[in-house]
């Protein structure tokens, strides 16, 4: 995956907006996962039409699908909706076209094989045709305490802060994956390279 920011900050609306769901799709706690911290990631991405456009309504007619199948993937925690079941009219800005995309996992190999590893990826292949090619930066991880929900401010505030001082602890990426907070090791390249697709 490219490292690297959306173009313009945009004026962000903070918290939660209202109409996000928070009590939807949130696993029922795995007896297997004894982790104190679970991982969180969002991805920004610019619109090239109105989501009511025709043009995009291939991407839009494929959201209920990619959405269940993160529902179902080995991992997943939560992600953030509305009463219509996806993101994309969850606004943070002033601009419609800018769209955002958070959920949390147990942990960042189950993130990443929902990403790379299964037919998600099959839709990221065409994103040139719905999305402008970003300037920067466009995904962050981070670690949360397992059971927390982060927000879309929060979110927008690690990806700023990749953009602006790279790969820390604080926000990460596939390429770095920095352990949670207080382990020892090395920051870890996942090695999604040969799995990106889009914007080549």
């Amino acid at each position: 995956m490219e490292d690297g920011s959306y173009s313009e900050t945009p004026t962000i609306r903070p918290g939660l907006p209202r109409h996000a769901r928070t009590d939807m799709l949130r696993r029922e706690p795995n007896p297997m996962d004894q982790s104190m911290w679970h991982v969180a990631q969002m991805n920004v991405g610019t619109l090239r039409y109105l989501t009511d456009d025709p043009r995009i309504a291939e991407f839009m007619n494929q959201l209920d699908s990619v959405n269940a199948l993160a529902d179902a993937a080995p991992g997943f925690v939560w992600r953030l909706q509305s009463a219509q079941g996806n993101a994309t009219d969850i606004l943070v800005s002033d601009n419609p076209f800018f769209l955002v995309n958070m959920s949390v996992w147990q942990d960042v190999e189950s993130l990443f094989d929902f990403v790379y590893r299964t037919s998600h990826r099959l839709v990221m292949a065409k994103r040139r045709e719905w999305f402008e090619r970003p300037e920067g930066a466009y995904q962050v991880l981070w670690w949360i305490p397992a059971g927390s929900i982060p927000t879309p401010l929060e979110g927008l505030q690690r990806l700023l802060h990749l953009e602006r001082n790279g790969p820390s602890p604080h926000a990460f990426t596939f390429r770095q994956k920095y352990p949670p907070p207080g382990g020892t090791q090395l920051p870890e390249d996942l090695q999604p390279q040969p799995y990106c697709v889009g914007w080549t």
